[in-house]
């Protein structure tokens, strides 16, 4: 069940949905795949508190560079 039926942001409709969020750690980035609640007017996306907790947890192992469970999926490069 949704908490929220109208957005928080702009007022829109809310749908749940299954998406990829992109987390960010020291020099390391992970993507993972989530429920959320996002806005069809907006796009913003709600997360519930247990989803919010793990994404602390991957970005705290991020920074410390603990990457050993996860899965190397390609390489990213900065271009000058």
């Amino acid at each position: 069940m949704m908490p929220f039926t109208k957005c928080p942001v702009c007022g829109g409709e809310m749908v749940e949905k299954d998406i990829e969020k992109l987390l960010r750690g020291g020099c390391n980035t992970a993507v993972l795949k989530v429920h959320a609640e996002v806005c069809l007017h907006c796009g913003e996306q709600l997360y519930s508190e247990d989803t919010v907790r793990r994404f602390k947890q991957i970005r705290n192992k991020l920074e410390r560079a603990e990457v050993s469970e996860f899965q190397l999926v390609g390489q990213t490069f900065q271009v000058m």
